[in-house]
């Protein structure tokens, strides 16, 4: 297994341009009240969430994705359910799934669990990745999946215009991985419920071409 997307993608035969849309899934009560929800909680959108879905797929149902890749969370294929309701073809890949808070997951937002919480990210942006809460995951173990994750979906030519639903701190570390950035710039890239991050492959690099874009939200 290589450490790099490009390393991945010398794999596929004759590289073409590929245009990914990343979006974070819809609101769930657990953003709602600030509590961390991590890969170990498998929690639905709440009525914001199902109204940014419905938003999203108004702003972009004219584009014709070929495939649909969402986490093994149920948050992210409730928020483009409308695209898969086309027949669009779609498959839930772990390596999508949000970053794994192990202990603190579900806990009430209190002040001391927002410092605990803060105090970690500030030890990631120092440069100590393989760092993590019990029962959790360090950036470096999520790259390590999303990896996998991205050998799956770039190994499909034919797949010119996908879809990619996942989870906010999930998707901090992916745009580092696409774009070769170290780790500990992983807070270079905001998000919000269902913001947008568009991505194309010239088959030899990856690009933003669309950053944090919430236009479909208001």
């Amino acid at each position: 297994m290589g450490t790099s997307v490009k390393s991945i993608t010398k794999s596929v035969e004759s590289p073409i341009l590929k245009t990914l849309y990343i979006v974070r899934h819809g609101e769930t009560e657990l953003n709602r009240q600030g509590i961390v929800q991590g890969r170990g909680k498998d929690t639905d959108l709440n009525d914001e969430g199902r109204r940014q879905a419905r938003h999203f797929f108004e702003g972009y149902k004219s584009i014709p994705f070929d495939k649909i890749y969402v986490s093994k969370l149920k948050r992210t294929q409730q928020s483009i359910q409308q695209f898969i309701d086309l027949g669009i073809p779609y498959e839930k890949l772990a390596g999508l799934d949000e970053l794994a808070w192990g202990v603190l997951e579900g806990q009430p937002s209190t002040p001391a669990n927002r410092a605990v919480f803060l105090r970690l990210i500030r030890h990631w942006l120092d440069g100590r990745l393989d760092e993590k809460f019990e029962g959790g995951e360090s950036p470096n173990e999520v790259k390590a999946r999303q990896l996998e994750a991205m050998e799956t979906i770039m190994s499909h030519p034919e797949e010119k215009t996908v879809l990619i639903c996942m989870h906010g701190r999930a998707m901090r570390l992916l745009m580092c991985v696409l774009l070769g950035k170290p780790l500990t710039e992983m807070e270079s890239f905001p998000h919000q419920n269902l913001v947008l991050y568009k991505v194309t492959w010239d088959g030899s690099k990856f690009e933003i071409v669309d950053f944090n874009n919430a236009k479909h939200l208001k």
